[in-house]
């Protein structure tokens, strides 16, 4: 370990000191409204096993001495404890909770190492809960915890394991590591890679990661999927009693909704699911710094009916609410099953295309292109004449001659007969023009292994999208993904049966 110098170690212990100082003086409310407000202060608080994490501790002011409902947020990964505090003073100030944002075991100024979610990790949100009812007012009896993508999958973990947690909100999250990194035993490298970068340059990886790691590099990564249900949501679902809220967005990179929307299903108390455009936490981005926005508006209500009782109408609202992807305001199913209200089934031909060669088919880039089309509903596009026929087989759905949504989980069913030993198949769905330009709808990657021919059923990824009056559905599937780390062989083939299908969800 290189040591630091006086001045780097002062600067270091002062940063977060100054941190919630500018915070003070930027969201608390004015001399005049000191009564009720909130404050700001920065400890250190013993994790599991005594590990100190470093925390912002937002505490009411003006309302007595409590106690007050308490909620915890652990940090995302490769964020600290900053990330929250803007939603903190305000969760405070507009509603007296008492609140602790954390970094996370193993980055930053916490101590320890990166556990993935591991039982050390999980177990700090327990260890902060006990010191936020004994040193920051928090009740025993109103406890909620909550946070954006690696803050979430924790908090949902938790609230497997500890009964005093009454709600979550998990936003941005995981419920199957395995699934989300590894959907169809394809290898979602843009992800892995910004993940392992981010662990690496803000924090300390431990063991299991750094396991992870060396059979991802060597191409191993089944060797990694032992490590997933013990971190995954979805295996301790049954277990989970609290009030749960998630919100994801349909282009998350790195946890994709297919995942969320089966979870949800499965959770059998209290819930709410909201999906939105964006890609990874960029939806509720804004109001992790207490600035207005959707996401966290729901976030407040949710925790002030189910901790404090508020009458404020969130439980008489149905519970599956959706923004479309490509535009449009929010429409709400009593389930996802729902959202589909009819389907329609196109035929496809027989076709036989060359492996390995990659197209101007793509899903995009992790991180910048769910942003583009969040936040300028700017799709991943292309021009499907200039799609080689060669290396991807092209089918084209029927014109809609009225305005329509897509509105559910499209199922891709193929018989294939691959040629090379592995063959990684990557399926998109786009809306078409009559000039063939078209915006990515869906998409989902297979890996299948072995020469012979078999039937492969793929649900691409969940959405709501509408398409316009004159325009038509066109699938397209090929052998090269720039976002995944495929396994056709440059060389070999796909040829696929005639018996082959698309059936496509509608909205009612």
């Amino acid at each position: 370990m290189i040591p630091v110098t006086v001045k780097e170690d002062l600067v270091r212990r002062s940063l977060p000191l100054l941190l919630a100082a500018l915070v003070a003086l930027t969201v608390a409310p004015p001399a005049a409204q000191a009564a009720p407000g909130f404050a700001v202060a920065y400890q250190s608080i013993p994790g599991e096993g005594g590990t100190p994490l470093k925390a912002f501790v937002v505490t009411p002011t003006g309302r007595g001495s409590g106690p007050f409902p308490l909620i915890v947020l652990p940090s995302s990964w490769g964020v600290n404890n900053i990330e929250y505090v803007g939603a903190a003073a305000k969760l405070a100030y507009e509603s007296g909770y008492s609140v602790i944002s954390y970094t996370s075991r193993g980055f930053y100024d916490s101590a320890g190492e990166i556990d993935v979610a591991g039982p050390d990790t999980v177990a700090d949100v327990s260890r902060v809960i006990d010191w936020g009812l004994a040193h920051a007012g928090g009740d025993p009896a109103r406890i909620g915890v909550g946070g954006i993508s690696y803050g979430a999958g924790q908090s949902l973990l938790a609230a497997a394991r500890d009964p005093r947690i009454r709600a979550v909100a998990a936003l941005s999250t995981w419920t199957d590591l395995a699934r989300s990194l590894y959907p169809n035993e394809t290898v979602s490298a843009q992800a892995v890679e910004l993940l392992l970068a981010a662990g690496k340059l803000t924090g300390r990886p431990g063991p299991v990661l750094r396991e992870a790691e060396a059979a991802y590099r060597e191409n191993r990564f089944e060797d990694v999927l032992p490590i997933s249900p013990p971190r995954s949501p979805a295996t301790h679902v049954s277990s989970i009693k609290a009030a749960v809220m998630i919100g994801n967005a349909w282009n998350d990179g790195l946890f994709a909704p297919s995942q969320i929307t089966d979870f949800f299903g499965a959770l059998t108390g209290p819930k709410r699911l909201m999906l939105s455009p964006g890609d990874h936490a960029t939806a509720e981005l804004f109001g992790a710094a207490g600035l207005p926005n959707e996401i966290w508006a729901s976030v407040g209500r949710w925790f002030d009916h189910h901790l404090k009782g508020a009458a404020n109408g969130i439980e008489r609202e149905l519970p599956v609410q959706v923004k479309p992807n490509n535009g449009g305001g929010w429409r709400a199913f009593p389930s996802w099953a729902a959202a589909t209200g009819r389907t329609s089934t196109v035929p496809l031909s027989a076709d036989r295309i060359g492996a390995g060669w990659p197209t101007i088919a793509e899903s995009g880039t992790v991180m910048v292109s769910g942003a583009l089309q969040g936040f300028l509903n700017l799709p991943v596009g292309v021009s499907t004449p200039l799609i080689d026929r060669n290396a991807a087989a092209v089918w084209r759905g029927p014109v809609q001659w009225t305005s329509a949504s897509v509105s559910g989980t499209p199922r891709v069913h193929l018989t294939v007969t691959p040629s090379g030993a592995r063959t990684t198949l990557y399926a998109y769905l786009y809306e078409v023009n009559a000039l063939g330009l078209g915006a990515l709808v869906t998409h989902k990657a297979v890996t299948v292994a072995g020469t012979g021919t078999r039937a492969v059923d793929l649900d691409l990824e969940p959405v709501v999208w509408n398409v316009a009056a004159g325009n038509r559905l066109v699938l397209v599937v090929d052998t090269v993904d720039a976002r995944y780390r495929g396994s056709s062989a440059l060389g070999s083939s796909v040829t696929f049966g005639a018996d082959s299908w698309l059936r496509v969800p509608w909205g009612s």
